[in-house]
């Protein structure tokens, strides 16, 4: 559970300081970075592992570098279905996601 929790905060911190460093990147309250944050780890559980067997060979080429372009489109879903949040194009997702990749490496060692 202190994972769980320590991993949504993660995910809406990743959010906030996209934010920060892109103007273009908003969100209408603060509220929305948590839900963002709670959709992104779902749709991470219930999405991604699909996308990644299904671009197993693309990402076996690219020696795992197509993995930043499912993780963006991770952030991409993730923005279309949360409301209040505003993400301008690819490059912005791409932005979030290796925000959100960086400060996991930091707050989630194992």
């Amino acid at each position: 559970m202190k994972v769980a929790i320590l991993k949504l905060l993660t995910n809406a911190g990743g959010f906030y300081l996209a934010s920060f460093f892109f103007p273009r990147i908003t969100y209408d309250r603060p509220a929305v970075l948590l839900w963002a944050g709670l959709m992104l780890g779902l749709v991470n559980i219930l999405v991604r592992p699909i996308l990644v067997i299904l671009t197993l060979p693309i990402n076996l080429l690219t020696f795992g570098l197509f993995t930043l372009v499912i993780n963006t489109l991770m952030v991409l879903i993730t923005g279309a279905l949360i409301g209040g949040l505003h993400i301008p194009g690819f490059g912005h997702a791409l932005a979030i996601s290796v925000f959100i990749s960086v400060l996991n490496l930091f707050f989630l060692k194992k």
